[in-house]
């Protein structure tokens, strides 16, 4: 029959410490003695030896075929995990007692990762992070491509309003062209004239008076070159003379004869002042053309006189001949017939007797192939 005893404790000896691990570890193999025999179970470090007392008192010998050694007087305030010889236990947790975070699921025995899988360090962002990434790429991809779509459009606007500009342009361009090709038709004897007087005066050569007017841009510096009839001139030149007077209200300018054509009843005059000249007209002149004289009649300078080109005779005995209907009289021989151009078409040579409105003038082109100076 077992029966329970308890702990004996000699009088006047201090309580045993309890150890600080029994309570904590109840199957501890150096935890007191729970049934106050005086001795240590087997697996005690301290079987085989017989007990000692803490009473002060002789030290029993110890009974053991072991290698004697001197006993460890302990002390009663020092703890037995501090005592020599004695081993602290290592506690190791069995492993169904672990905790689930003491390691990452990935890293236990026996888990294997699955081929497809991605590992589980990858991608360090939350899965609510990465939930919301996708949306907003979406989002962004869908500006860029609203962006895109919204500057084409402008650039394809940008193409087509510059075309229609450039078409606008060119169709004004033309518009242009004909207006101007209109208004060269509209006949303006006022500014033709403001253009032709500069450029035209009164030839008074001996007692005879006619017109001039510069024309070629053959000219030295400082000089200007004339055409007029050679009848105007005719006096002074068979007298050996060669000098002449350009007159135009207050101005006087002193020319010289430099060549003459009495077939074509032309001459050529040179003045020492720079004079504008008349631009020369290209080309044949047709019937119906409206045409501006320009010379002093009787002697009276800066007279204007219209009218159109009646016939163009080319076959004419004295050569080719324009004929036209603008007024003219003695003194306006040797002045420029000029077109709606305001260029010169003829020199105006004489006029029917007996007869109104029949005109004749040498063409320019005759002049100008004669001379050499257009």
């Amino acid at each position: 029959m077992t029966a329970t005893y308890e702990p004996f404790t000699p009088a006047g000896s201090p309580e045993p410490r309890r150890s600080r691990y029994a309570d904590r570890y109840p199957e501890d193999r150096y935890a007191e003695d729970r049934y106050g025999d005086g001795y240590r179970r087997p697996e005690d470090p301290w079987a085989g030896q017989q007990q000692r007392s803490w009473e002060p008192g002789p030290v029993w010998t110890e009974t053991s075929f072991a290698e004697p050694r001197v006993p460890h007087q302990p002390q009663p305030d020092q703890p037995r995990y501090e005592q020599p010889g004695y081993d602290q236990p290592r506690y190791e947790q069995p492993a169904h007692e672990q905790p689930a975070y003491a390691q990452p699921a990935y890293q236990q025995p026996g888990y294997e990762q699955p081929a497809s899988a991605a590992p589980a360090f990858a991608d360090p962002r939350p899965a609510r992070s990465r939930g919301r990434v996708k949306p907003l790429v979406i989002a962004l991809v869908a500006v860029l491509l609203g962006v895109t779509g919204w500057q084409a459009y402008r650039i394809e606007s940008v193409i087509k309003s510059s075309n229609d500009l450039a078409s606008a342009v060119s169709t004004a361009q033309n518009h242009s062209a004909d207006l101007e090709k209109a208004l060269t038709n509209v006949f303006d004897p006022e500014g033709i004239s403001a253009a032709a007087l500069p450029s035209v005066f009164r030839v008074r050569a001996g007692d005879f008076t006619g017109t001039a007017f510069s024309v070629g841009t053959k000219a030295a510096d400082g000089t200007a070159n004339l055409f007029t009839n050679f009848h105007v001139v005719e006096s002074v030149w068979k007298a050996g003379d060669r000098g002449v007077t350009l007159e135009r209200g207050s101005t006087r300018i002193n020319a010289t004869i430099v060549k003459v054509s009495e077939g074509k009843d032309l001459a050529l005059l040179r003045a020492k002042q720079e004079i504008k000249p008349l631009g020369v007209a290209g080309g044949q002149v047709k019937p119906g053309q409206q045409v501006v004289v320009v010379g002093a009649p009787l002697g009276l300078d800066d007279t204007v006189t219209t009218g159109v080109i009646s016939a163009f005779r080319e076959d004419d005995a004295d050569g080719p001949t324009i004929q036209f209907d603008a007024p003219i009289n003695p003194g306006n021989s040797g002045g420029p017939v000029v077109n709606t151009s305001k260029q010169v078409v003829g020199l105006a040579t004489a006029k029917a007797r007996d007869a109104e409105g029949i005109g004749l003038a040498i063409p320019i082109a005759t002049a100008c192939a004669t001379f050499k100076i257009c």
